[in-house]
């Protein structure tokens, strides 16, 4: 490559660059800092490279395209790597520190100063700061005996180029001239080893499977693309596992959530006794009881639970208009409890087949399944700020019974990011009316018109059952559009203030 001039550089993924070079052919040289593999080798062909390429590859493409590659060169046979151009920007040294979780890109004109850097670290994190515009500052490599100039029977052992590997390889009977006069005359046999790795000399001596391969750039591109292959295959795996665990529990939730509701619109028929019987001794009730104790029709007392607020009369009628509506609901809700718990096994039998599968192609069909099935949300994606849901925030999710995707802050930083940062302007917004509690969003796909009022029972039972107001019999719960929800500046974490709501009166468990 040396004397060949840059002509492209593509992104592959965000951690991973190719710079393409052109004298008497083409030359691709791939660069990765990924941390499960960092790298440098060539290519065979051009690769796939990424339409919307990230800011340092952008740097690159200014600063080095038609720039000459001067030298390229080991530093202390470790891995670190110097590529020198010579271009119409000035002369500039890309740094590649292929050191695992640490690894970096890093390109430095002539002044010394970092031009661009694959990872800016400041001063906060390393006790090495890699920062645009500042001095660069070599890796400290301790003083030790290079491999070239130890003597066969030598300890290894802190001896620069001796790696645990090559260590092994000696004590194996490799002959430490035959490898010390491989490097210094460069007649490597590369070989790749299934499972292994990509060598420049046999490792028949260890007892490893061994496949000859013309250069070492072709031995570490056939164990690398099966590694990130596999890596890819581990990675995408997990993630669809997750996300799909989070479905099923959502679907089980609403699936006892149904059930309760269920069992009231079940006891219809007492809810109209109890309005019945409070009609008839509405006498004994005093402002201010909280319940009402009478002999019911089979003969035993019954404890009515009465809403302070309201009269006998509204009482009663609350009771009738609770049971006229269970009786309606019965057959809705036993539709959508057969709905979900359909869903809820057809679920179960994907993430079975998510969790063994073995490859990309094991995986498409069930992500194909999840699309179409509405179990992959987009809307609130982990950002490139945190890799976990919710940007790591402590946020539970749940789906209503109608389907809808409800969220549930779990302490004060939570509710602020769902309220000020995740929530879309017609997603409707509920809280518990003058107490604490959990900021709970449903999500409505800018068509709040759309949805029931058993998912909005859903979503301010969730409110309600995650406040302070828990125990209570009756709890009232406002929900309005995020539009209308605001935080007060300097206000205290989960703190918001809001307009045009509308109330719901939420029965808690074990009530009437």
């Amino acid at each position: 490559m040396v004397g060949s001039r840059v002509e492209r550089t593509l992104e592959v993924d965000e951690k991973t660059v190719v710079l393409g070079t052109y004298r008497n052919g083409q030359f691709w040289l791939l660069l990765s800092v990924d941390a499960l593999a960092p790298r440098a080798y060539l290519v065979t062909r051009r690769p796939e490279a990424q339409k919307n390429v990230g800011r340092f590859c952008s740097d690159l493409r200014r600063l080095l395209t038609d720039a000459e590659v001067e030298f390229i060169r080991q530093v202390r046979f470790d891995r670190l790597l110097e590529i020198g151009f010579a271009g119409p920007s000035g002369r500039s040294v890309l740094h590649a520190e292929l050191t695992g979780k640490h690894a970096n890109l890093i390109l430095v004109g002539e002044s010394g100063m970092v031009a661009t850097a694959a990872i800016y670290e400041g001063q906060n994190k390393t006790a090495r700061p890699v920062l645009a515009s500042k001095p660069y500052a070599p890796p400290p490599l301790p003083v030790m005996r290079s491999l070239l100039s130890v003597q066969e029977g030598d300890d290894l052992r802190d001896v620069e180029g001796a790696s645990p590997f090559l260590q092994k390889l000696v004590a194996s009977g490799q002959p430490l001239a035959t490898i010390q006069s491989t490097v210094t005359s460069g007649s490597y046999e590369p070989v790749y080893s299934p499972g292994n790795g990509a060598y420049p000399v046999s490792v028949g001596s260890l007892g490893l499977e061994e496949v000859p391969r013309s250069s070492v750039s072709i031995a570490l591109e056939q164990h690398f693309a099966e590694l990130v292959e596999t890596d890819h295959v581990t990675r995408a795996r997990a993630g669809l596992v997750a996300q799909l665990e989070r479905v099923l529990l959502a679907r089980e939730v609403a699936l006892q959530d149904l059930a309760e509701a269920l069992d009231a619109a079940r006891n219809a028929r007492r809810l109209q006794q109890n309005g019945e019987l409070i009609l008839a001794y509405q006498h004994q009730i005093q402002p201010g009881d909280s319940a009402l104790r009478v002999m019911g029709y089979e003969g035993a007392e019954v404890e009515i639970p009465l809403r302070q607020d309201l009269t006998p009369l509204e009482n009663a009628e609350r009771l009738f208009s609770k049971a006229k509506r269970a009786k309606g609901r019965a057959e809705e809700l036993k539709g959508q409890e057969q709905k979900l718990r359909s869903d809820a096994e057809a679920l179960n039998a994907a993430l079975g087949q998510a969790r063994t599968a073995e490859s990309m192609r094991d995986l498409e069909p069930i992500v194909e399944l999840a699309e179409r099935s509405r179990w992959l949300a987009k809307h609130g994606a982990a950002t490139k700020k945190s890799e976990r849901p919710f940007e790591g925030h402590a946020v539970r999710e749940l789906l209503s019974p109608g389907g809808w995707r409800v969220l549930v802050g779990q302490n004060s930083t939570a509710n602020d990011y769902l309220t000020t940062k995740f929530a879309r302007p017609s997603d409707l917004w509920f809280h518990v009316r003058g107490g604490p509690s959990a900021h709970v969003i449903l999500c409505t796909n800018n068509q709040p018109a759309r949805v029931q009022n058993l998912d909005l029972e859903f979503a301010a039972q969730t409110a309600a059952r995650n406040s302070t107001q828990k125990h209570s019999s009756y709890v009232a719960v406002d929900y309005t559009q995020k539009r209308y929800v605001r935080k007060p500046r300097g206000s205290a974490a989960g703190l918001a203030v809001y307009d045009h709501e509308k109330t719901i009166h939420v029965t808690m468990k074990g009530s009437s």
